[in-house]
């Protein structure tokens, strides 16, 4: 199937972006090609295969959580320009 230039313009057109005649052919070529290989990998028979994240094994990498003393909160809320006595304050946000 591939792309027609006129989907590539409106695609850059969409995102803002300017590109030359020279680019828009490449461009055409390129993506007409990616898309042609999505079309491919999409005619595989996948009916077997257990979908997952990712495509190998991972392994969480981070320590485990431990409780440990924090900060004093005075001293924490010393450097907060407005604030209560247990929390920073702040402008509202979405109105009143």
């Amino acid at each position: 199937m591939g792309l027609t230039r006129d989907e590539v313009e409106k695609v850059s057109l969409l995102a803002r972006l300017q590109f030359t005649p020279a680019e828009l052919e490449r461009l055409t070529e390129q993506l007409g090609q990616i898309v042609d290989y999505v079309q491919l990998l999409a005619e595989l028979d996948t009916t077997h295969v257990e979908p997952m994240a990712h495509p190998v094994d991972i392994a969480n990498v981070f320590r485990p959580d431990e409780v440990r003393p924090s900060l004093p909160r005075d001293e924490v809320l010393a450097n907060a320009p407005h604030h209560d006595q247990e929390c920073y304050l702040v402008p509202a946000v979405l109105g009143d």
